[in-house]
């Protein structure tokens, strides 16, 4: 697994030149998410598609 740096390095480099600091931003913003998501499905803190159905019924 890459290194968060080198996975944002990566990813700012092949956006286009002009590309505005909100969607810099925001791609980092979703690695992030994604990445502390895998890291907390490797620990086990998942829930069941039942359990998901259930809360988004909350909502």
């Amino acid at each position: 697994m890459q290194t968060l740096k080198q996975e944002a390095i990566d990813a700012i480099s092949t956006m286009p030149e002009q590309v505005d600091i909100d969607e810099i931003m925001y791609r980092l913003y979703v690695i992030d998410k994604i990445r502390k998501g895998r890291e907390a499905a490797d620990r086990g803190e998942i829930i069941s598609i039942d359990e998901l159905k259930k809360e988004i019924e909350l909502w």
